[in-house]
């Protein structure tokens, strides 16, 4: 179900900064018509940490109606805090999700075993699916390849969206865990690669704005079609590098209003809207890629 190529979705946003529900609904049509597997709501790059957990709450039951079991779905359900990350994945709980995606605890800088203990806690509180979220240059902790097979012991632990970038670190994750442990990329610009060397997929940034070629690129490199996956993904990286030219999200969201997919590109204190100086760098960006505006 978590294979393949996955989008870590923005949250459109109006120019007075409220959610876009129009925008969204636009946006799940595009992923459904463009071949992505499944969405990812409410993490890092849908700016969960400053919108409420009322309005995660509104924007998974809103996308969870339109897609009407077409797609899968995986909401965010990260926190610094245990107590707060648990009571999260039970509200979340109950709403008609495929499973979650958990981040490292961020800015407390917890120990491994600190870690171990956060994410048995969270994947007690459901009886969903969890995808453990290593992402060190955001969240400054490293979940260590042998803390991820101890928890792949948990049996709703399923997988791992790795975002270090080091084939390494892969090959170290696949000798230490169980074959249907599920690897998925975090890194667009190393996905390729990471699927080459035996990925099931990816959860990207890039498929915001190039659906249809990072389906193609998953099914390319999952396929072991290596020529073909490293065609595709050369008109992509300039993507995976510019797209995160300021903080993600802030370029994936003016390259979808550049492409008219979504009417503003606000963002929430403290991340602010793109600077003019990057405008032609995305468009340079988006064109390589044969995107057309």
């Amino acid at each position: 179900m978590f294979e393949g190529s996955w989008v870590a979705l923005i949250t459109p946003m109006t120019a007075q900064g409220q959610i876009d529900y129009t925008g969204l609904q636009r946006l799940v049509d595009f992923h459904l018509e463009n071949g992505t597997a499944g969405l990812v709501l409410m993490g890092t790059t849908g700016e969960a940490a400053t919108v409420s957990l009322d309005e995660q709450l509104d924007v998974l039951r809103a996308v969870i109606a339109q897609v009407k079991g077409r797609m899968a779905l995986v909401a965010g359900n990260g926190a610094n805090d245990t107590a707060e990350a648990v009571r999260k994945t039970k509200l979340m709980s109950t709403l008609a999700i495929d499973g979650f995606l958990t981040v490292t605890p961020y800015y407390n800088k917890p120990t491994q075993k600190g870690m171990l203990l956060h994410y048995q806690a969270v994947a007690a509180a459901t009886d969903k699916a969890v995808l453990l979220y290593n992402v060190p240059g955001r969240t400054g902790v490293d979940l260590q390849a042998s803390t991820v097979a101890e928890l792949a012991a948990v049996s709703n632990i399923v997988g791992i969206k790795e975002a270090t970038g080091s084939m390494a670190r892969l090959t170290e994750l696949q000798q230490r865990c169980p074959a249907d442990f599920l690897l998925l990329s975090g890194d667009d610009a190393s996905a390729a690669q990471f699927m080459l060397q035996g990925g099931q997929g990816v959860i990207s940034v890039t498929t915001n704005v190039a659906p249809m070629a990072m389906a193609e690129l998953c099914q390319a490199a999952r396929g072991g079609e290596v020529e073909r996956a490293q065609r595709i993904d050369a008109t992509l990286q300039a993507l995976h590098r510019d797209l995160f030219i300021e903080s993600n999200p802030i370029p994936t969201k003016w390259a979808l209003k550049r492409m008219g997919l979504i009417n503003s590109d606000m963002m929430r204190l403290p991340l602010t809207q793109l600077e003019p100086i990057h405008y032609g760098v995305i468009e340079q960006a988006l064109s390589q890629a044969g995107i057309t505006f």
